[in-house]
């Protein structure tokens, strides 16, 4: 779990050598943040047969709609603040939000399933955990595993907004 490309690379070859396989390595990956891209170990996974389980797809919430209209008095910042601290639910980031939920609204779903659509768009991804706390948020998500693929201007879309927060 959360080995970067260069630890992945040891863990197989020590693996190799004992002749057990390196199944699966879970890492963080959302579109907030893509460390696994940068750093190389998703390239690296898809070409050494290495499985990726990506956690925290949904950014602890921040891509939900959950945040759209302030902080809600139950949500994770307030009773949990190890993981999302209040301080980054900036303007920015929320207007970030908006702008990616109208990508999702125009594919008729939820932000919650744009972000996973997204993360499961190029078969890279094994699978993904959730970390739902509803049955109703394990219905939610899981319909993102039948929309229809995301094309080439709703990527470009997607790229377009990150880059303005990055700007």
């Amino acid at each position: 779990s959360n080995y970067d490309c260069e630890t992945t690379e040891k863990a197989i070859k020590i693996l190799k050598e004992l002749k057990t396989p390196f199944v699966v390595n879970q890492i963080r990956y959302n579109l907030f943040d893509r460390t696994i891209e940068e750093n190389g170990l998703k390239e690296y996974a898809a070409k050494n047969g290495c499985g990726l389980v990506a956690f925290s797809p949904l950014a602890q919430g921040l891509l939900t709609e959950r945040y759209l209209r302030g902080i809600p008095s139950d949500s994770r910042i307030k009773s949990d603040g190890r993981f999302l601290k209040e301080e980054q639910i900036t303007k920015e980031y929320v207007e970030l939000i908006k702008s990616l939920d109208e990508i999702a609204l125009s594919r008729s779903q939820t932000l919650a399933q744009l972000a996973l659509s997204w993360i499961l768009k190029d078969n890279d991804i094994a699978s993904v955990i959730i970390g739902a706390s509803s049955p109703e948020q394990i219905a939610e998500n899981a319909r993102a595993a039948f929309a229809a693929p995301l094309t080439d201007d709703e990527l470009k879309a997607i790229e377009d907004c990150l880059n303005k927060k990055d700007a």
